[in-house]
Parts: structure tokens; sequence; C-alpha cells
């Protein structure tokens, strides 16, 4: 079996015409990923998977995901922007963007966005989120629909995180869900202007048409109208 080396890659890569060269690096980064065990604890799966490992881990299993897409990337860099220099600026704890675990119960996903407050700074380590985010976000593409309205849904909602942003670039539906007394998520409007305003990060509001504009809104103009800048 040959041998597959950096300067192996590079020659195939360099051989590809412009527009192939995207799939061959996917293909590539498959047949090159480690091999995938049958079962392991969360433990093995964070020593196991790597920064560039597309996969969560559910009940002992992990799952497999697909790369996203440039809408997909550009959408969740301009609100990981927005919000991080939002909650930096304000002292209100902190924002990361995708990919970093957060551990719950029964599995280890990788929201798009999350946002954790002040008071639960305690629960980040180096390489993982040691419990619920009081804010994540997911942005669906076809392959994740059924995880994202489905499975991590009702993950979210039974490990009490107490907002859920479920954005949908395609449709242009954004859908925010927050915690009502009892524990269940309600979907909450945004108002008569369109302006969604967060539970949880104090004062940070979204006009639900910076979503879809193309191309985005630049994030200091959004800064500004957020008086952050």
């Amino acid at each position: 079996m040959a041998v597959v080396t950096d300067d192996l890659v590079a020659r195939v890569l360099a051989a590809a015409e412009p527009a192939e060269r995207s799939l061959r690096r996917q293909m590539l980064d498959v047949l090159l990923a480690p091999a995938q065990p049958a079962r392991m604890n969360y433990e093995e799966f964070l020593a196991w998977a790597d920064e560039d490992t597309l996969a969560e881990w559910v009940n002992g299993e992990v799952i497999m995901t697909s790369p996203a897409s440039i809408p997909h990337q550009d959408l969740a860099g301009f609100l990981g922007s927005v919000l991080r220099i939002f909650v930096e600026q304000r002292g209100l704890g902190v924002a990361l963007v995708a990919p970093f675990q957060m551990k719950l119960e029964g599995s280890g996903r990788e929201p798009d966005l999350i946002f954790l407050a002040r008071d639960h700074l305690d629960r980040l380590r180096r390489t993982y989120l040691a419990g619920p985010a009081d804010l994540t976000v997911e942005i669906i593409s076809p392959e994740s629909v059924g995880r994202d309205r489905g499975d991590k849904f009702y993950e979210y909602e039974q490990a009490g995180i107490p907002e859920y942003w479920l954005l949908d670039p395609q449709a242009r539906r954004a859908e925010f869900y927050q915690l009502d007394a009892a524990g269940v998520y309600q979907l909450t409007a945004p108002d008569q202007e369109g302006i969604y305003r967060s539970a949880v990060v104090p004062g940070f509001l979204l006009r639900v048409s910076w979503l879809w504009q193309q191309p985005l809104p630049r994030v200091l103009d959004v800064l500004r109208e957020l008086g952050v800048v």
C-alpha cells in the first residue's frame, strides 16, 4: 500500500482543475481520517478526534457530519463576530464558534455558535464545555435538518439551555426558542419591526433581515447600531 505523504497530497491537489480542488480536498480528508472505533466513551472521543474532525458524540457512538458550505460559514462568522464583540465589550461572558464541543448528559454536540454567561464560566474546559450553554445557535443545512430540528432540539431542551436559535438560510427562516417555566421550548417571534431581543444576552438585539442580506451587513455597521462602537 502506498504511503500518503504531505507531498503526495500537494501533488494530487495541484493536478486538479481549480474547480475540482475543493472536492478532491474533501475526498482526501475522508481517506486520511483516523479509523473510527465502533463505540467509545466521551474521554476516548476527545482523544480520538482532532480540531478538524467533523463529528459529534451521542450515547457512545460517533456521528460523522458533512463539511459546511460557504453560505453557512459566512453566516456563522458574521453572527460569531457580532456576538463575541458584543459580549466581550459588555463583560457578559464568552461566545464561541464551531468547532467546540458542548458535553451534555448523553451527547457531545458542536453547535455552530454558543454563548456562555459570566456566571457559568466555570463550565469551560480547554477542549469542551462541561455542561449546557446559555444560548446555542444551529444553522440548518439539508444534511443537518433532522438533527437540528429533532435530536438536538430535545437534547438542548432537556439540558435546560435557556435559548435556542434555528436559522435556515435556504428557506430564509429564523426560529427563536426560549424555555418557559416548565422547561419547555416556546417559539418567540420577533417584534413588528423584525427585531428579536435575546432573553439571555442582556441588551442584544438581532434584525432578522440582517441574516439574509447578500452580502451580509458589515460587522462594524451592526456593532454601531448595537451601540458597541
